[in-house]
């Protein structure tokens, strides 16, 4: 096979890690750094402007258009799993919150396996890629490459919502990401100067200056292996099929959906099923493609008596205005994601820390664009954070071209359907508070009909959509799990001069959004692969 290029390091995928790594791996001047990204350039207004969210995660242009399976417990529907195919990957394309999860979140990985991922192994890494000026430098970074912001709260629904916590006997936290998870306050977003900052604009930009980084585009259709031994990656674009090879290492940075396919097109993965699509099987690993998750949440809308919402921008006219002042001075409503507020709670006395988290939006409305029947109305995003779901990722075929088969198993587990029916539980006491009362005027969804264990889960099958925070497909743990795919470096188990750094190696998912934690997860990862000690904060009990 021709050779097209070859790199000490490469790396495949643009997206949030593969720009860690990119920007990481790039300061060491004596080696050579190559990305490769399938998709294109991140450059239009419908990713830069954070109110326009909605758009690029529903466009072929920037999103790999990925649907699950029928998933049998959501009344065999098929959700959206979008991922991001485009230079920032899906930090181009998300909601730009920033969440890093709970201490005990970390706690739990090391447990699993993943020896170093405690929190006092991580809490260095987060606090090196942030630039948090707002927080306690004992908890938050200053000065490193991701500008986060703190949303305003402003708007008079996102103070109600506040004061309706408070009356709910719910805590407050300054800063969910600082010493305390656990309360209500303001939402923290990827933003810097009215702009999505993504991990694009934060990493591989500035390090694409450097003469040791290149940037290629192509699409990756597997890695080759020679005698245990990772080479190198086929690359095609268009007609044109060739190898470029890894002198170091190659390091799959391609997401929760595509690095497991990746593993299991070069042979890497359960070895029956391998065999049954005829592949040849360079290492037998049962845990490609297993322990799948997601976070699912469903949108509690109620209808607003005052005309105060954000659905005044929502029509062809209002987006226009709204699009125009943003272009001309980077300021006004399309400056803000507009979650401005959040919350995390315990579901109940057994949970050990908090397991629901509330998304506040004052408009009712989908990620699709899609309104319900009443002009205004504001809502809730909410879901249980520790789902005990799980789902599986394989391959269609042994041809690259298909998209990978995507199965969460969402709900399968019951005791996420009691965990739900909790959820709107909470969300109507926070709703009925007083600190609503001149604003509410009737419940959109689930509506006041929705009352009994049965009509709440059927709600829930029929209208819950996905976080989209998929992981764990690529599970990290002890070099001698046999469901590990890669250790605690990692370095994937039984090929050498291989890794997998991206969300698909998380033992379990995060207690929040994730990419936070995969933005962390490849700064640690990049002195692991330097051989730089890693950081560790004596100061964690």
């Amino acid at each position: 096979m021709r050779v097209l290029d070859e790199a000490d390091f490469v790396v495949v995928g643009a997206g949030s890690a593969g720009c860690v790594l990119a920007g990481r791996l790039s300061e060491e001047g004596g080696l050579e750094t190559l990305v490769i990204e399938h998709g294109g350039s991140d450059a239009g207004p419908f990713i830069q402007m954070p109110a326009a969210l909605s758009y690029p995660m529903n466009m072929g242009r920037y999103d790999w258009g990925y649907r699950t399976e029928p998933e049998p417990a959501l009344a065999g529907r098929r959700l959206a799993a979008p991922r991001g195919k485009v230079i920032g990957g899906s930090s181009s394309i998300n909601g730009m919150v920033y969440v890093r999860g709970h201490p005990g979140d970390f706690e739990r990985w090391h447990r699993a396996g993943a020896e170093g991922w405690d929190y006092a192994g991580v809490l260095p890494y987060f606090k090196r890629l942030e630039n948090a000026p707002h927080g306690d430098p004992r908890w938050r970074g200053h000065d490193g490459p991701m500008h986060v912001t703190r949303g305003g709260q402003q708007h008079v629904l996102d103070q109600a919502f506040m004061a309706a916590a408070a009356e709910a006997g719910h805590l407050v936290t300054p800063d969910y990401n600082g010493a305390s998870q656990e309360g209500f306050g303001a939402m923290e977003r990827t933003t810097w100067r009215g702009r999505r900052w993504s991990a694009a604009s934060a990493y591989l930009r500035p390090a694409l200056r450097r003469n040791n980084l290149r940037l290629r585009r192509g699409f990756v259709e597997r890695v080759v292996v020679e005698a245990g031994r990772a080479v190198g990656v086929v690359v095609r674009r268009g007609r044109r099929v060739g190898l470029i090879r890894a002198r170091r290492e190659v390091i799959l940075s391609a997401s929760a959906f595509n690095s497991p396919k990746l593993l299991l097109l070069s042979g890497i993965g359960p070895a029956d099923d391998l065999a049954a699509l005829g592949i040849a099987v360079a290492a037998d690993r049962p845990g490609v493609g297993e322990n799948l998750q997601d976070h699912l949440e469903v949108y509690v809308q109620m209808a607003c008596r005052r005309p105060v919402t954000l659905n005044a921008h929502l029509n062809l006219l209002g987006k226009a205005r709204v699009g125009a002042r943003w272009l001309l001075t980077r300021g006004g409503p399309g400056a803000s994601n507009h979650f401005e507020s959040a919350g995390f709670l315990r579901s109940g006395p057994a949970s050990p820390y908090p397991d629901v988290q509330y998304h506040f939006l004052p408009a009712a409305v989908r990620y699709d664009g899609t309104q319900p029947a009443r002009a205004h109305g504001f809502q809730a995003h909410v879901g249980p954070m520790l789902p005990r779901s799980r789902g599986r990722v394989r391959l269609r075929s042994a041809d690259p071209a298909d998209p990978p088969r995507i199965a969460f198993g969402y709900l399968s587990h019951p005791d996420d359907r009691a965990a739900f029916r909790r959820c709107l539980e909470l969300t109507r006491a926070l709703f009925a508070q007083p600190a609503f009362a001149e604003f509410a005027d009737g419940e959109l969804a689930p509506g006041p009909d929705c009352r009994s264990p049965a009509e709440l889960d059927a709600f829930v099958a029929r209208e819950a959509e996905s976080a989209y925070h998929p992981c764990g497909s690529c599970r990290m743990g002890d070099a001698g799990d046999e469901f590990a795919v890669v250790d605690p470096a990692c370095r994937v188990i039984g090929v050498e001069r291989l890794r997998v750094v991206d969300s698909s190696v998380m033992p379990t998912v995060t207690n929040g959004n994730l990419n936070a934690p995969t933005l962390m997860l490849a700064e640690r990862a990049a002195d692991l692969i330097r051989g730089r000690p890693p950081l560790r904060d004596a100061g964690v009990a």
